[in-house]
């Protein structure tokens, strides 16, 4: 796969499909962006689709100092001009999506159509993203892992598909763990309540039903505030594009298609 150099950051990616517009594809808090395997083969016979590690995740750099949330925008955005690429579709998940929320405040001409799922405009509290850093940084991610796998898949989803589930925990273990502090510091100190609602591009906001991470109501915040936003509901925890892999492809493939 390639890379992208842009100052001090090494940005992995992959580009593939012949078809226009661009869908960039943003992952979650400690994944790659193999996370979004599910959705390439429907998805790509209609749009080219962009992956890429977010900084301090997977093959791209990590950075040292905490990250921040304007930061991994602007590293979009360094993506998308080295690949020459003007105006596209975005779609985050959870991280993701708090990514693809400062692009349609801060840089709407860049976005075509905005997804956001299982995110929020702000997530958890400063002491909760404190004890997680604190853990990482000391005793590596293995400590953390079973209890992200916990909150991101429905105990029946986890009964029924160990193998997916398994590779997930192991895609979670195998996160650099200052590249994960790092982010979750980005996360700890982003609050984008009262800016989404500048957000002009068309919206769709997706949400899984038993997602103890960002529940209905803060999809529901996001709606309202987002004007002419959209929410679907999936039956999932919060990792839904995996856990209702169809439907989610679904959900974005007509959203796109409107």
């Amino acid at each position: 796969m390639p890379f992208v150099e842009v100052g001090e950051l090494r940005t992995h990616y992959a580009l593939t499909g012949d078809k226009e517009p661009v869908l960039v594809f943003s992952n979650s808090l400690g994944t790659d962006f193999s996370m979004w395997d599910p959705q390439v083969p429907e998805l790509q016979s209609r749009f080219r689709i962009l992956r890429y590690d977010t900084r301090g995740h997977g093959q791209s750099s990590v950075t040292p100092v905490d990250y921040t949330i304007e930061q991994l925008g602007r590293d979009v955005l360094g993506l998308l001009d080295s690949l020459h690429l003007d105006r596209v579709h975005f779609c985050g998940l959870s991280m993701g999506g708090m990514i693809g929320m400062w692009l349609g405040i801060h840089e709407p001409e860049r976005l075509h159509r905005l997804v956001l799922s299982n995110t929020a405009a702000r997530i958890g509290t400063k002491e909760m993203w404190n004890a997680r850093i604190a853990t990482v940084r000391k005793d590596g991610m293995k400590t953390v892992a079973a209890a992200v796998i916990e909150r991101w898949f429905t105990p029946g989803f986890r009964a029924s598909f160990a193998e997916t589930v398994a590779r997930a925990q192991r895609m979670i273990e195998n996160s650099p763990p200052e590249g994960y502090a790092a982010c979750c510091a980005a996360i700890r100190d982003m609050d984008q309540r009262e800016a989404v609602a500048q957000i002009k591009a068309p919206t769709l906001v997706i949400y899984g039903g038993s997602d103890p991470v960002t529940p209905g109501s803060d999809a529901q915040f996001l709606t309202d505030r987002i004007r002419g936003a959209v929410k679907v509901e999936l039956a999932a925890a919060h990792l839904s594009n995996v856990e209702q892999a169809d439907a989610f492809t679904e959900a974005v493939s007509n959203f796109l298609a409107r």
